[in-house]
């Protein structure tokens, strides 16, 4: 895996830099895999683990330092369970990636009467800078979201 300049390994944010990484405020971490990329992100709540992920699968290979949104796109991923909730979300956004070229700057989950509303400001792949391998699908091995001691947690590994 690439890294951008000045980094030289996973990709850190939001209460990962420091502690257990459960701390009640939210972020993420890609870690790398065997051919693949690990996403694993928190948050307080499962909106939030989910909006997390959607930043830790885009960081994994782009930088978005700049990138300004030119559009917003609302998604409503179903699922039977949290994990396919998870796999859903993960894999409308590299449909939205490989069909129209976008790419989410800012993501916000909420609870609705109905599920889950998604809330993805986009910008075009063409705006920034690729920093890595594009991810082409969801792995349902070993995919999870769940609560955790401070929140919740989530993982999935991309194929790229």
């Amino acid at each position: 895996m690439r890294y951008p300049p000045g980094r030289s390994g996973p990709e850190r944010t939001g209460a990962d830099r420091g502690g257990d990484g459960m701390d009640g405020s939210g972020g993420h971490r890609a870690v790398p895999h065997t051919a693949d990329v690990r996403i694993e992100a928190w948050g307080a709540t499962r909106e939030e683990c989910l909006a997390q992920a959607v930043a830790g699968l885009v960081g994994c290979f782009a930088d978005l330092s700049g990138a300004r949104p030119r559009a917003v796109r609302r998604l409503r991923p179903t699922g039977r369970s949290d994990d396919e909730l998870l796999a859903a979300l993960l894999e409308d956004v590299l449909f939205r990636l490989d069909v129209h070229g976008e790419v989410p700057v800012e993501a916000a989950a909420e609870r609705t009467e109905g599920g889950l509303e998604v809330r993805l400001s986009v910008t075009g792949l063409d705006s920034v800078e690729i920093t890595g391998a594009v991810p082409k699908a969801v792995s349902w091995n070993e995919l999870h979201l769940s609560p955790a001691p401070s929140g919740w947690s989530c993982a999935a590994t991309v194929d790229v």
